[in-house]
């Protein structure tokens, strides 16, 4: 006899609460609001997205857990997420690699930005890249599970979260990834 499908349930998100930076449309600073209101009414808010990359050239690929807000379960090509209020991008892109994958004392190149406005999100990307060959310490909270796979492969990879996808892209077109680590 079988089990009940009792826990197929997924679980129910966790929003963190905290304060977030707002930005206007041109992303200059206008203030904060809870996370939980950043998201409610879709506002202009900046993330920061760290692609970490191995001597041999792949990128570290996370798997979100299920309960993360947005895209739970969803493939992320970067560590990173929002900014905190007044908090500056490189400090927040520092804290998130730290929080996520437990790389700490490493330099972030910074590489750029991007705008992401697709599906309700608002969002000012700004991308910085790290060259790491140590372990990882996952934090159990936010991520799953970490692989390593070349940069095309990441990609193509289905369930790819749109604005990592989005941030590997631009440092790809930018000729950014083909650098010697």
């Amino acid at each position: 006899m079988t089990e009940p499908l009792r826990d197929a349930v997924p679980p129910v998100p966790h929003i963190a609460r905290e304060r977030i930076q707002l930005v206007d449309d041109r992303n200059r600073p206008c203030g904060s609001a809870w996370r939980a209101t950043m998201r409610r009414f879709r506002l202009w808010h900046r993330a920061t997205y760290v692609v970490v990359r191995n001597a041999r050239g792949e990128l570290c690929v996370q798997r979100r857990t299920l309960t993360k807000e947005v895209f739970p379960g969803g493939l992320d090509l970067a560590a990173g997420g929002v900014v905190g209020a007044g908090e500056a991008v490189h400090l927040a892109a520092r804290r998130e690699l730290a929080e996520e994958l437990g790389i700490r004392g490493v330099p972030l190149t910074p590489a750029g930005g991007f705008v992401h406005a697709q599906d309700g999100h608002h969002i000012f990307g700004s991308l910085f890249l790290v060259d790491h060959d140590g372990p990882l310490e996952l934090q159990a909270e936010e991520v799953a599970e970490a692989f390593w796979v070349p940069p095309a492969e990441a990609l193509a990879l289905e369930g790819v979260t749109p604005d990592t996808r989005q941030a590997v892209e631009a440092l790809r077109d930018a000729g950014l990834l083909e650098a010697a680590p």
